[in-house]
């Protein structure tokens, strides 16, 4: 038995020897090789194409303004048949629809909420990658309140010599001059309880309408109807009876959620690190946002079918943290709950009741 051991051993290490020779001359090529192939099926990827027709929320960023490892900033896309609109561009969202499979190129429009920092500070990024990702010719549509073409301007100045970079170095017919940026679609601010219709063509119908998010004005949320589904971001909000209204009868609403309890803790820490104005900024911050207990209420009221909060404050650096975020959630709404992370895709087909959730990363 000793020498069955022992000749099993010697050739166990002619094989490791041969393995390493074999690794030490080829190695590289074969991490080449399988680095190409991935390369090659990332190249190909259309998540879109692939999606039943029907409504599709993509989430590509399901924090706020905190740096979260694994939340990035506000981020939503949302697929109604042959479009597809980003909703809110926050940081690493356009390269986060990258990952998911979906091409940026590919962006009908882009719709932003407010002008809070954490909303807008990927929309440059947005803009360029929708610009070369796909040699648009014309710039994208970028929807919003009154403001949102002071917004656009500020980009544009920024922008202007890297667009002017990339059509000089790869030519005009890879890099349309033309394409780069957005163009403003300005909207009236929505009155009252009453929503302004801001795109409605093939059957897809988006309508913005106000919330509640003083002093933070104008901010909106977007309702989405698409062949008999419908789904609804409430954007940035505290409560808002106007929600009520038009999360009515929704598959589907996405809607931001801070839990005081955490943002307590936060605060308490920065007054112990005497770290004052950030302990000032977390007593501030519950006052104008909706806790997960208050989206959920609303969620039953309305007769939502899925409940997915976004925007999700403070982070959560762990899922135990799930418990304490979701406090009083269960008692007032019976319905699925979702804590959304970067990468979550809710799908909601064409002629039928389902919800079909995925997580992509």
């Amino acid at each position: 038995m000793a020498r069955v051991f022992r000749r099993l051993a010697v050739v166990a290490a002619v094989l490791a020897v041969g393995l390493a020779a074999v690794w030490f001359t080829a190695g590289d090529r074969l991490v080449l090789a399988l680095a190409a192939r991935m390369a090659g099926a990332n190249m190909a990827a259309d998540r879109a194409a692939t999606l039943p027709d029907g409504l599709h929320l993509a989430v590509c960023g399901a924090g706020g303004p905190m740096p979260d490892a694994l939340r990035s900033g506000p981020c939503q896309l949302v697929v109604a048949g042959t479009f597809a609109f980003m909703v809110d561009a926050g940081s690493m969202g356009a390269r986060n629809l990258a990952r998911m499979g979906f091409r940026n190129g590919g962006i009908t429009a882009i719709l932003l909420t407010h002008f809070h920092s954490d909303h807008i500070d990927g929309l440059g990024e947005a803009m360029m990658l929708r610009w070369t990702a796909g040699s648009n010719r014309e710039p994208v549509p970028v929807y919003g309140p009154p403001g949102v073409e002071m917004v656009l301007e500020g980009f544009h100045q920024a922008y202007a010599q890297d667009a002017q970079y990339r059509t000089a170095h790869h030519g005009p017919d890879v890099m349309p001059p033309g394409g780069a940026g957005g163009v403003p679609k300005v909207f009236p601010e929505p009155q009252g309880d009453e929503g302004v219709v801001v795109f409605e063509r093939d059957g897809v119908k988006i309508t913005a309408f106000s919330v509640n998010y003083a002093p933070v004005h104008p901010a909106v949320g977007y309702r989405f109807d698409y062949k008999g589904r419908s789904l609804v971001v409430s954007g940035d909000t505290g409560p808002a009876p106007v929600l009520d209204k038009f999360a009515a009868g929704a598959d589907l609403l996405a809607h931001e959620a801070l839990a005081p309890a955490l943002v307590a803790a936060l605060a308490e820490a920065a007054e112990g690190a005497g770290r004052g104005n950030l302990a000032h900024v977390m007593h501030d911050i519950p006052d104008y946002h909706t806790t997960p207990a208050q989206a959920a209420a609303l969620a039953a009221r309305a007769g939502v079918k899925q409940l997915v909060l976004t925007h999700i404050t403070p982070p959560l650096p762990s899922r135990l943290l799930d418990r304490v975020f979701l406090d009083g959630v269960a008692a007032v709404y019976d319905g699925p709950v979702t804590i959304a992370r970067d990468g979550d895709l809710f799908s909601l087909p064409a002629g039928t009741t389902a919800i079909v959730t995925e997580h992509l990363f």
